[in-house]
């Protein structure tokens, strides 16, 4: 027998008796021992739908014609829908449709600002009279000031909307330039000095419409498409100022009149220019939770500017509630934060956030507007859609039960009710 066959059966022979006898191959006494797997971090809660339905059907219980929610996440999209888009066709809420966001524009405008920045046409430090020399009366006022609403610049729709109904009507066709309407905000004494305290005022996103056409020469309008609208793909989100149709399935608004019972105000038509760069976009919850998650995986900013702009300071003594660069950050009952932003205009609330991983994103909106308790009721899905369902407490837990929602919406334009 030649000798290389002789021994690969020894060699066969004595693995054989090896594992007939229940030991290991030879091999494996030499491999390394196995690395004890690192204990597991809390899994991601499941949305729990059922709260969110139930903040939907609050906020029509405080006066919402309907309402509706859109939640992002690794297990897929979930909607839900209460009530009605139209009360007069009595056609059902459709997370389809469009509607007016409101204030949730200013994080669009911020992240058009903020990629001016990042390509060296604006400084964020730099003293708005540097760009736009003489609007302002104090050289102290930088953009960061407006970015942040610490400018000190009065928020012009407080005398504006006094009487919410008729100051509505008296602007709902009107057009406004930029110049007007920091003049009307220059017209009244200034909240704070620059800097020194949080102050929220929708003249600040006026002037950074200002500074963004100034930087560019060319519409906001045209920026939000260019560099936003058109790189997401955002199919249904609009910036159409002065017109005031929204186009295709859309959601109609109800404004609550400031008298206890007279009837709601349709305040879908409206040019929104009273607003602007700070409040006239239109969109649906599809393109929202694609803008928020976007936003927050960085696909719109640099790694330098998101942190600029996720950078906050409280915005209330709750240590729950901040505002960094056009964004607001809400740290929930569970400990989970979401950043994005509220919306109020004639007719229409909303919520935008997203977790700062971008792998969850929620987007909610209920068709009134001058009801602070509606807007409070639909703030109760992000607690539902980000903490999931709260578990049974412990008999000796001293922790209070969460609550949808246990502080009051926080107010993006003047309301009376």
């Amino acid at each position: 027998m030649p000798l290389s066959t002789h021994r690969r059966l020894a060699m066969s022979a004595t693995l054989i008796a090896a594992l007939a006898g229940g030991l290991a191959p030879a091999t494996a006494a030499s491999a390394a021992p196995a690395t004890p797997t690192a204990p597991a971090g809390p899994a991601t809660p499941a949305p729990d739908m059922d709260g969110v339905t139930a903040a939907l059907n609050s906020a029509m219980a405080n006066g919402a014609p309907g309402a509706m929610a859109r939640f992002t996440g690794p297990d897929g999209v979930r909607t839900r829908t209460a009530g009605a888009r139209d009360r007069v066709s009595g056609e059902a809420m459709d997370t389809r449709a469009r509607f007016r966001i409101g204030s949730v524009s200013k994080t669009f405008s911020s992240v058009v600002l903020l990629q001016l920045v990042d390509e060296g046409r604006l400084e964020l430090d730099a003293p708005v009279n540097h760009y736009l020399p003489g609007l302002l009366p104090d050289d102290r006022i930088t953009v960061r000031h407006l970015l942040t609403h610490r400018s000190g610049l009065a928020d012009y729709t407080e005398a504006m909307f006094a009487k919410t109904v008729p100051g509505f009507e008296a602007v709902r066709n009107r057009v406004f330039t930029y110049q007007e309407l920091v003049d009307l905000s220059l017209a009244e004494p200034r909240t704070t000095e620059p800097g020194v305290a949080y102050k929220y005022s929708n003249a600040n996103f006026v002037v950074v419409g200002m500074l963004i056409e100034n930087a560019t020469g060319t519409s906001v309008a045209k920026q939000y498409e260019q560099r936003i609208i058109k790189p997401l793909k955002l199919r249904h989100t609009s910036y159409v100022h002065p017109e005031t149709r929204i186009r295709g399935t859309h959601v109609r608004g109800y404004l609550h009149p400031d008298e206890v019972g007279a009837p709601l105000v349709d305040s879908t038509e409206q040019t929104v220019s009273w607003a602007q760069s700070a409040g006239a976009v239109i969109s649906d919850p599809a393109d929202l939770n694609t803008f928020t998650t976007a936003l927050m995986r960085g696909r719109l900013l640099s790694p330098r500017m998101l942190d600029a702009m996720t950078t906050v300071t409280p915005t209330d003594a709750t240590q729950t509630r901040f505002y960094g660069l056009g964004l607001r950050r809400y740290d929930l009952s569970c400990g989970t934060q979401v950043y994005g932003h509220t919306g109020t205009v004639q007719g229409f609330y909303t919520y935008a956030f997203a977790t700062r991983d971008g792998r969850r994103a929620l987007s909610a909106m209920a068709n009134t507007s001058n009801r602070g308790a509606a807007n409070t009721a639909l703030g109760g899905t992000l607690e539902a859609a980000f903490c999931g369902k709260e578990t049974a407490p412990v008999a000796s837990s001293t922790k209070a039960p969460r609550t949808l929602s246990t502080l009051p919406a926080e107010a993006d334009l003047p309301e009376r009710r």
